[in-house]
């Protein structure tokens, strides 16, 4: 390491032999008007020297609140009422700003969530790295600082990091976005690094890539890391302890594996069964899948089977058809130079009505470039996508905007898609004033049906986006999409920023949604395992273009291209067995 970078875990003084976490009856609660709520009710943990421990649970369990009271970074009115958090020894409740000030980033890193939401738009990302590098003493100097800079970046699986250096957050995808804050959050080489959903905006290849980073830093540093996270995939792969909570409490805690194999609380046994990335076969409503699906769960729906076949009797046609289809931006260089960008290159695939379609790859693909042409907010360069037999590459004025009513989308970010400024109910209600469907009154009955379909309660109606969490914000987004009753959804990482359970909800509901009204889906997703349980079909994009497609079946019991397998082989926990 070079003479004018230092190590603030040189200096830190703790006692020999504790672990290096310990948390004890931890408590933490938010003021509000009616009172304190406890959000976190007597938590136990311990985190030794070099372990990695993961945090599971539902939103609004308290993993995260937990996280955030050991760095003291509680958001709004939230407060440590009770309990003990020892850093090797030494007890941080009780300490003030400027003594966790010289704590976080030197001896704890932190890796939030929500990337957009924790980069400032209007900070180039190298002086953002920089400043983090400063604030923890890392490196005295400019050029040493810059140097630790690039160093961070590709540390976190960036390219070409120095030009990286010289961007905006809003040119780097969501999977940048969250490189550049795991990049952060250990460029002063943490004794202890807090990621909460590190890689839940990476596909499978990348998070693989950070994570093993993640395992070569416990073993070379002795860094310990505490994962909030919804995969449980993950949690078995990546670490030796796992807790469970629940409703502020912590239900079941041990080794990993042995919870995830045999779960004994059934709060711990219903996330194991409703986790995608622990699933054996596809959920989509048909006959051949259904029969498994209730085969498996016992039921006897009958009436389910019966829609399912009257479906399978009848002839599917193909209701989106993509040819050929071609996406070039042209890049503005030094003075006048250009030079061109083949973000879609060449890509040809049909969706049959009423089935899915998932598009998987890597960040930089080009499968959200594709949604965006096929809902005809990008212009098509060259090829046709073609919808119910019209090329919408020539729709404009009223017949643009009937098209828009059928197909709707479901975006990555869903803070960036939610206006601040509009509730919930005035969010949902957008589209059905917009196209003037019904009045006030049958707009707020929707508003409110809805809002029980994504598994919300009514009385949210009156929320603003800040005061959601992400996975309830996606929700939100979910029932919007639904509000106009299209035809089609596009969803661009839909269920990404989802717990386990409430990922469940959702694909259930588009599921049934899909068998009841007849929905066709083009689902883009980094997520395989989603993919294997909701799509019919799956077209795998490498660099612009459509390197294999299949359906899903054949596709994961067979891949052909080589890049497939890796994907598949990148899927965290895809060798263990877990309980039910």
């Amino acid at each position: 390491m070079s003479e004018t970078l230092t190590s603030p875990n040189a200096k830190a003084s703790g006692t020999s032999g504790a672990p290096l976490l310990e948390i004890t009856d931890l408590h933490v609660g938010f003021k509000t008007q009616s009172g304190l709520v406890q959000a976190v009710r007597g938590v136990n943990m311990t985190l030794e020297q070099g372990e990695r421990l993961a945090i599971v649970g539902e939103s609004g369990s308290g993993k995260s609140t937990s996280a955030q009271a050991i760095i003291k970074l509680l958001p709004g009115t939230g407060q440590i009422t009770g309990g003990s958090i020892k850093l090797n020894g030494r007890e941080l409740v009780g300490l003030n700003e400027k003594q966790m000030a010289e704590i976080r980033g030197t001896e704890i890193g932190y890796v939030p969530q929500d990337p957009m939401s924790n980069l400032n738009p209007l900070w180039k990302i190298g002086f953002q790295v920089e400043e983090a590098i400063k604030a923890n003493g890392m490196a005295t100097g400019k050029a040493a600082i810059r140097a630790r800079a690039i160093e961070v970046l590709q540390e976190a699986g960036l390219g070409d990091a120095e030009s990286r250096l010289k961007q905006y957050p809003h040119e780097f995808s969501g999977g940048m976005r969250q490189r550049v804050l795991i990049g952060i959050g250990l460029s002063s080489r943490p004794k202890l690094l807090i990621a909460d959903e590190p890689t839940s905006a990476l596909d499978v290849t990348v998070q693989r890539v950070i994570l093993d980073h993640l395992e070569s830093l416990t073993r070379d540093f002795g860094t310990s890391v505490l994962f909030i996270t919804h995969d449980l995939g993950l949690a078995a792969e990546r670490a030796e302890k796992l807790v469970v909570m629940y409703k502020g409490q912590v239900v079941e805690a041990g080794p990993s594996k042995e919870i995830l194999a045999n779960p004994q609380h059934p709060y711990t046994q219903r996330l194991v069964a409703a986790a995608p990335s622990l699933a054996s076969r596809r959920i989509q409503s048909k006959v051949q899948h259904q029969t498994v699906a209730i085969a498996d769960t016992g039921s006897e729906d009958d009436e389910l089977l019966a829609r399912a076949h009257a479906r399978e009797s009848k002839p599917t046609e193909d209701l989106i058809v993509v040819k050929d289809l071609q996406k070039v931006y042209k890049l503005r260089g030094q003075g006048v130079a250009t030079r061109e960008l083949k973000a879609v290159d060449g890509v040809s695939f049909a969706i049959p009505k009423g089935t899915t379609t998932a598009l998987v790859g890597e960040s930089g693909s080009g499968k959200s470039t594709v949604a965006k042409l096929v809902l005809q907010l990008e212009s098509i360069t060259s090829g046709s996508v073609q919808f119910d037999g019209i090329d919408i590459g020539a729709l404009k004025g009223k017949d643009l905007f009937d098209f828009r009513r059928r197909v709707q989308p479901v975006f990555q970010d869903p803070y960036g898609s939610l206006d601040p400024m509009y509730n919930v109910g005035n969010t949902i209600a957008e589209p059905l004033s917009t196209h003037k469907v019904g009045d006030k009154a049958s707009r707020r009955a929707r508003v409110l049906e809805l809002l029980d379909q994504v598994a919300l309660p009514k009385s949210m109606v009156n929320r603003y986006p800040s005061e959601l969490s992400g996975g309830q914000r996606q929700r939100i987004a979910v029932a919007r999409a639904l509000a106009l009753k299209p035809e089609v959804i596009v969803l661009d990482e839909a269920v990404s920023a989802l717990d386990v359970l409430v990922q469940g909800q959702i694909l259930d509901l588009l599921t049934e949604l899909q068998s009841e009204l007849g929905l066709t889906y083009l689902f883009i997703t980094h997520d395989l395992a989603v993919v294997r349980l909701v799509a019919d079909n799956v077209c795998v994009m490498r660099k612009g273009q459509i390197v294999e497609k299949a359906t899903t079946d054949e596709v994961f019991a067979n891949p052909r291209e080589q890049y497939t397998k890796d994907l598949l082989a990148a899927i965290p926990g895809a060798g263990f067995e877990f309980g039910r």
